[in-house]
């Protein structure tokens, strides 16, 4: 007895991978309220854990390591959140992005878009903030004789740092990198895959002090929590006060980082990565699908 099944191994090639993309952006967009928002919080959370692992190992690693082998470091272990994202099944909005591909060809309306984004943005917010709220809970930056919460500080503050143009430029490069490596994954046929293509990309955002939004709804809010709630003697075991972190505030994180920093990633994701894929693929077959 012969069968014609046959199992494919290699990868997915581009053209290929853009019918995938448009095929995931349709399910993603069709996706209901509920189901959106607690994938929303688990992506904000993964993200989160991501953040945790760079602050840690960033930790003690600027004293005796050059910087670009620091960053990198932070980088590769800050992988973790996509990954998690990505093979353990989550909804983030800077991923999310890529859903114009199904946009632009008219398999999703705006309104789904939309909904999708807000969705699922809010979601990460809360799984950002309970995350970060746990961690404080659990003084976790009182390890390594407080120098975790210091180094948490020192990154939340550096944050607020940008102008607002230049904030949105890091976010477009950033989520450049971050929309490709989602992109990569969908040639992927295995988790192995999925991990090897993640890994790179995020990497180089990180090391490149490139600005995630999602990222960021962790990381400066964790550096906001640790400076109005840490006891006294966290504050005496860094030499340091709250008065040192005046700038870190939650009005500041919103104006000078969130908003400019979500602006550029969307503009990074849809227009660098989405719509010039979808461009080069799927322009001739939206035009077939119409006619």
């Amino acid at each position: 007895m012969t069968t014609n099944t046959q199992i494919h191994f290699d990868s997915l090639l581009p053209p290929e991978m853009a019918a995938r993309a448009e095929q995931v952006g349709v399910r993603k967009a069709h996706l209901d309220i509920v189901t959106l928002f607690i994938l929303g919080v688990l992506a904000g959370a993964f993200i989160a854990m991501g953040a945790i692992f760079a602050t840690t190992v960033s930790t003690g690693s600027a004293s005796e390591l050059p910087f670009g082998v620091t960053r990198l470091l932070a980088g590769l272990v800050f992988s973790l959140g996509l990954i998690l994202v990505i093979v353990g099944g989550a909804e983030l909005f800077t991923g999310n992005n890529l859903i114009v591909m199904a946009w632009a060809s008219r398999q999703v309306t705006t309104i789904n878009l939309l909904r999708n984004w807000t969705i699922v943005y809010i979601g990460n917010f809360v799984g950002s903030i309970l995350t970060a709220a746990i961690v404080f809970l659990s003084g976790q930056y009182r390890f390594a004789g407080g120098e975790i919460g210091r180094v948490a500080l020192g990154i939340a503050d550096g944050k607020l740092g940008f102008t607002f143009g230049q904030a949105i430029a890091l976010g477009i490069l950033c989520n450049a990198l971050v929309c490709l490596a989602v992109w990569l994954t969908m040639s992927a046929r295995t988790t192995t895959d999925r991990i090897l293509a993640i890994v790179p990309p995020i990497a180089a955002f990180v090391a490149a002090v490139f600005e995630h939004s999602v990222a960021n709804m962790y990381f400066i809010p964790m550096g906001i929590i640790i400076k109005s709630f840490a006891p006294d003697s966290f504050w005496a075991s860094i030499g340091q006060t709250p008065l040192d972190y005046a700038d870190l505030t939650w009005s500041a994180f919103i104006t000078a980082n969130l908003i400019p920093v979500t602006i550029g990633n969307i503009i990074g994701g849809t227009i660098f990565v989405g719509l010039v894929y979808w461009f080069i693929y799927l322009l001739k077959k939206a035009h077939l699908r119409a006619a």
